[in-house]
């Protein structure tokens, strides 16, 4: 079962688009005790420093990016179950991607599309798929839409 107060998000910027946010918003109803720290947007190793200090001792670091392996929504959802005694941060880096310190230390690198996505709109992919994990650990209909 996934427990979605072990898990948070590290997100370069902030959402803009009204849309995205109220998306964002809908979700963060849904999945109860996920928490998105938000970075200041600058170059990816200004960004890298202040991620890098967020990052809580014990952690796994996951990190999304265009040329990272993409999963199925079945496998993110097993691997989150297979890391369920963790702590995961999900680190969405800003336009110009993340830098290569935080990307070393990464325990896992995934993709959620080969396409590319505004930072903002990835933060809402990440955040839905999070919740479509967690209805496919519990059964639930939801991961049939």
């Amino acid at each position: 079962m996934l427990n979605t107060s072990r898990y948070r998000i590290i997100a370069v910027g902030k959402v803009s688009k009204t849309w995205i946010q109220q998306g964002i918003n809908l979700y963060i109803k849904r999945i109860p005790g996920l928490t998105i720290n938000e970075i200041k947007n600058s170059n990816p190793i200004k960004e890298g420093k202040l991620i890098l200090k967020s990052i809580k001792k014990g952690e796994l670091v996951v990190i999304l990016g265009e040329e990272f392996k993409a999963m199925s929504s079945l496998q993110f959802a097993n691997s989150l179950n297979a890391n369920s005694n963790q702590r995961i941060v999900f680190i969405v880096g800003g336009a110009d991607g993340i830098s290569p310190e935080v990307k070393d230390i990464a325990s896992l690198k995934i993709s959620l599309s080969p396409l590319t996505f505004p930072h903002e709109l990835a933060r809402l992919l990440l955040i839905e798929q999070i919740y479509r994990a967690q209805t496919i650990l519990q059964g639930t209909p939801y991961h049939r839409t």
